[in-house]
């Protein structure tokens, strides 16, 4: 088991994300993982994503606030509102743009399979993570 407690959760930072503070929860720098890793992002009223695609599906659960997704793949564009506990999945090459348009945050959790393993990132860290 390893366990990753919130406080020491690794906080990252992705292109095109503004206002948004993110921390790893599991995989790449907050330890083990075979296939995915998982995130939760804090989004401040008017932050997001730009609208950008990966080669690899993420699944979305809305924790907390309400979180506009809009999505495009193939010429078909989709638009809806994840409220607590509603999920969304994104394709691979898929594009999506994310948006807090409320007036209070949102917590979003994010599940990524990660990357092949020609384009993970090199992580960098000086915290180290206790089996536990």
């Amino acid at each position: 088991m390893h366990v990753v407690p919130i406080t020491e959760a690794p906080p990252y930072q992705a292109p095109g994300h503004t206002q948004m503070h993110m921390r790893r929860l599991q995989g790449l720098d907050a330890g083990p993982a075979d296939s995915l890793w998982i995130g939760l992002s804090v989004i401040a009223p008017a932050g997001g994503t730009t609208a950008a695609a990966s080669e690899v599906e993420k699944f979305y659960v809305c924790i907390e606030g309400e979180v506009e997704v809009e999505a495009e793949l193939g010429g078909v564009k989709q638009v809806t509102r994840l409220g607590p506990l509603d999920s969304c999945r994104i394709a691979p090459h898929e594009s999506r743009r994310l948006c807090n348009k409320g007036a209070e945050p949102a917590r979003l959790l994010l599940v990524m399979q990660l990357a092949p393993p020609r384009q993970r990132p090199q992580i960098a860290t000086n915290i180290e993570h206790q089996e536990r």
